[in-house]
């Protein structure tokens, strides 16, 4: 069994998930060999993390990956698990708003019922988008952020192809007012609004962790509240007691396993020694989970 081709009933669990105060916590994948961990692990959901992936498939994040490479690497994660899968499309892997609606197309053939789109701009955008955790430069005077009307034109596009295809897709718009020191929360409040006004079902604000902020944002946005949580930030239970209805990682995980990987190959070639290797996972247990049928 796997979610490829998905149906109206996966969406609408995935997306009766999102409860204010019983978040949907998401340990972001990046592999099939992720995303069968955080599946075996109790998540609810799988949702990937754009940079994650992209360097995954040897490519720096930010408007870099292009919509071939990034799809397929969701189709085999969507293939992986047998819970709903949310993909990060970064800012919809396209220059117009009609080629977020291919995009979206697209992330339902490849088996996915939920996208995060984001309203930040990098310099040099071509067919690509943003990741859901880098931060990157200003295109050259437009500023960090699209125009909101344009933003939400984009999200209208997609929220179109879905509702045309019969699967209600969670349309995650993130807002990177904070992130990119655009904004404070007025200005994530006015552009919240109107990208739930086109069809985003919810609101993502990355670099918020102060609680009080928090609490502002669940007051004021009319939708499901995601943050990005990591080192740090506050607790699961402590940001579920300030309303929020989805908490993510990021790609804190990916840099933690690829941490792993650096620390054991420095201190092999140096030192000639493997304690970095200690608590590594079973051989055969991890055989066993990745090698078995979905």
């Amino acid at each position: 069994m796997t979610n490829q081709n998905p149906t109206r009933e996966t969406a609408l669990a995935f997306r009766a998930l999102h409860i204010p105060g019983r978040p949907l916590v998401l340990p972001n994948a990046w592999d099939t060999a992720s995303a069968r961990l955080v599946e075996e692990a109790g998540a609810a959901a799988v949702a990937t993390t754009s940079a994650g992936l992209a360097w995954d498939l040897g490519t720096a994040d930010g408007d870099r990956l292009d919509r071939d490479r990034a799809l397929g690497a969701v189709a085999r994660v969507a293939a992986a698990v047998r819970v709903p899968v949310s993909a990060d499309i970064e800012s919809g892997y396209a220059k117009d708003a009609a080629g977020v609606g291919d995009t979206i197309r697209a992330v339902l053939a490849a088996g996915a019922v939920g996208v995060n789109i984001e309203d930040a701009l990098y310099g040099g955008e071509g067919g690509g988008g943003e990741g859901d955790d880098g931060e990157g430069a200003g295109d050259g005077g437009r500023g960090p952020l699209r125009p909101v009307a344009e933003q939400a034109e984009r999200i209208a596009a997609a929220r179109a192809a879905a509702d045309a295809a019969g699967v209600p897709l969670f349309i995650n718009a993130r807002i990177d007012t904070v992130l990119r020191g655009a904004g404070g929360v007025e200005e994530t409040l006015e552009r919240a609004a109107a990208f739930l006004a086109a069809g985003a079902d919810g609101i993502f604000v990355p670099g918020v962790v102060d609680p009080g902020t928090v609490k502002s944002l669940v007051a004021g946005v009319e939708g499901p509240l995601n943050v990005l949580a990591g080192p740090g930030a506050p607790s699961v239970a402590e940001l579920a007691a300030l309303g929020v209805a989805r908490i993510s990682t990021g790609s804190s995980i990916a840099q933690a396993a690829h941490a792993v990987v650096r620390r054991a190959a420095r201190e092999l070639l140096s030192a000639g020694t493997y304690d970095s290797l200690t608590g590594g996972l079973d051989y055969v247990e991890l055989n066993t989970l990745l090698g078995g049928a979905r």
